[in-house]
């Protein structure tokens, strides 16, 4: 098979592999961070384990719960944060894009979306093709005013004066068309 013949299928492979995807930077059983975004709304999930985390968010305000940070009415400039547990640390820099009238969308939604998009094109090319199947074989009315009967051959046309062929008596009127050696 070709690579590009093979490309979609390697997709379908990766996507019944790999179900989970989502838009979560990382599990926190895995040592990332988890960062979620709802509106303007920024939480951070720190990847260590421990009661007394303190987070250093390098000048953002934010509410510090257990594990989590949480930053309101974000406005999407780029950030350092940290997280720190003893003599752990962890660091993030958070790039998080957020939109005040964004609506958030689940999956099920978007599906319903796209397969009500393909349905409607479906039913459109449908609709084009029953009603451009029945001209196929059909004359134009206003095509040709000439009456149908038996065909008749036409007569040869008439030929061109000007390019009469020559005669014998007329050689004088070509004489100065000859060829001239230079």
């Amino acid at each position: 098979m070709r690579l590009e013949q093979s490309l979609p299928l390697l997709g379908l492979l990766l996507c019944a592999v790999f179900p989970s995807v989502s838009f979560l930077i990382g599990l926190s059983s895995q040592g990332e961070f988890v960062v979620e975004i709802s509106g303007t709304t920024v939480t951070i999930t720190c990847p260590l384990e421990g009661e007394d985390i303190k987070w250093e968010p390098s000048g953002r305000r934010g509410d510090a719960e257990e594990r989590r940070f949480i930053i309101k009415d974000h406005d999407s400039t780029p950030a350092n944060l940290s997280c720190s547990t003893g003599s752990k640390k962890r660091e993030l820099y958070l790039n998080a894009r957020v939109c005040a009238n964004c609506e958030e969308l689940d999956a099920l939604t978007v599906a319903g979306i796209i397969t009500a998009d393909l349905l409607i094109t479906l039913g459109v090319l449908i609709l084009v093709y029953y009603f451009s199947k029945g001209r196929k074989g059909r004359a134009s009315a206003a095509g040709d005013s000439r009456p149908r009967g038996p065909k008749m051959q036409r007569p040869p046309p008439v030929p061109n004066p000007d390019y009469e062929p020559i005669r014998k008596g007329q050689r004088e009127v070509y004489a100065g068309l000859e060829s001239r050696g230079f």
